[in-house]
């Protein structure tokens, strides 16, 4: 027991801090049901529902007996078959179920992956912007995150000149995101293959998080990293899931593909944390996976929609600029511009305060870009209601003009 902590909790877990997202979508929705008129550009969640044929599949599956029993810890055999055929159908890649290890959403994906390969003393990469829990799981795995930044100049894109001016003798893997959380930024094919390339020079594992795979505009198009870039492909770890997808942040059901040897350890680690994943939720997932994506494609038109409209308000406002998005639901805006400034009374000085004094003054909620290893910059999700989008940063615009 120390002074710096003396509850005795473990140092590891002591160190973890909090999810910046998920505290500020907590904080909007106290607020909310508090009477307080609250708008919320925080959490990444769609606000459509699932497919119906997804809930009639979830519901059905209530009624089956065998829900309510254990089940292997990898995942139902039919629903990793899927997720197999999905693969091939959507990233071209060709992969057997028992390269597949289902999980309690991307989330802990993303956990499994960090720990079934890194370790004590190994560094990981990590450009930034990054999404907020890739550090903390680098740092439960005992290994050290080194951050890569490329701004908004760069499209938050980072280069191999980048990523090799960060790697040493101790750096075993790379995390990347594309299209990414938070910036939408989407890295194109011949980039990719490059960073693939580049990992396979130098022995490192890449782990990349395809969890907006379909949600694309405009040009820019989605790649796989193993399937541009097959002199990786072992060392791949592919992290997805179908919340964003299909709507379901609730239901809890990502997966890991990768190479045997790292499914079979990651699924000995899951049977010793979760066992199976809820079995409702993966006959939910099993009917999301195999079926078609016609509602995803109408779920993206009143995404591009709201992304054109968030674009053009936020570059309206003095002293802000936006970068348009290429994927996901995320407007990734610079504020340094209106930094410095008192706000009613609160004097500003970083993304952080100004994200305070927003929910403050604006009742709106949004994630500064601390959270997210770029301070300077303000995260809004575009998942909400048209209505709501524009009145949200109307609100935030009333509220910078006021600043002096």
């Amino acid at each position: 027991m120390t002074t710096q902590n003396p509850e005795g909790i473990s140092p590891r877990i002591a160190a973890v801090a909090e999810s910046a997202t998920l505290a500020i979508d907590a904080k909007a929705k106290a607020l909310k049901a508090a009477g307080e008129p609250i708008i919320g550009f925080g959490a990444g969640e769609p606000d459509f529902a699932p497919p119906a044929y997804v809930m009639e599949a979830a519901a059905a599956a209530a009624m089956e007996p065998a829900s309510w029993k254990y089940t292997a810890t990898n995942g139902l055999p039919e629903l990793r078959k899927a997720i197999a055929a999905k693969t091939l159908r959507d990233s071209g890649w060709e992969v057997s179920d028992g390269q597949v290890l289902v999980t309690n959403g991307g989330k802990q994906a993303c956990l499994e992956a960090f720990e079934t390969v890194l370790g004590d003393g190994d560094e990981c990469i990590v450009p930034a912007p990054y999404w907020t829990s890739y550090t903390e799981m680098i740092k439960l795995a005992g290994a050290t995150p080194v951050i890569v930044l490329a701004d908004d100049t760069a499209g938050f894109r980072v280069t191999v000149e980048q990523l090799e001016s960060a790697r040493t003798t101790k750096t075993k893997a790379i995390i990347l995101n594309s299209p990414s959380n938070p910036t939408g930024a989407v890295y194109t094919k011949d980039q990719l293959v490059a960073i693939g390339e580049w990992a396979a020079r130098n022995s490192l594992w890449v782990i990349t998080d395809e969890i907006y795979e379909h949600l694309t505009y405009g040009d820019a198009k989605f790649h796989s990293l193993p399937v541009v870039c097959p002199a990786i492909a072992d060392k791949t770890i592919v992290v997805n899931g179908v919340a964003k997808t299909y709507a379901m942040t609730g239901a809890r059901v990502g997966w890991i593909i990768a190479n045997p040897a790292v499914i079979k350890a990651a699924t000995n680690l899951q049977s010793h944390a979760t066992s199976n994943v809820n079995n409702i939720a993966q006959k939910a997932a099993l009917a999301a996976v195999a079926g078609s994506l016609d509602v995803v494609d109408e779920m993206k038109v009143a995404y591009d929609r709201r992304r054109k409209t968030i674009v053009r308000m936020l570059n309206e406002i003095p002293g802000v600029t936006c970068i348009e998005p290429e994927g996901a639901f995320y407007a990734f805006a610079n504020f340094t511009g209106v930094l410095n400034r008192d706000y009613a009374g609160t004097m500003v000085t970083s993304t952080l305060e100004l994200a305070a004094a927003a929910l403050d003054q604006a009742k709106i909620a949004i994630v500064p870009g601390e959270a997210f290893g770029a301070p300077g910059y303000i995260r809004f999700s575009y998942a909400l209601a048209d209505a709501d989008l524009e009145e949200g940063i109307t609100r935030l615009h009333k509220l910078i003009a006021n600043g002096n």
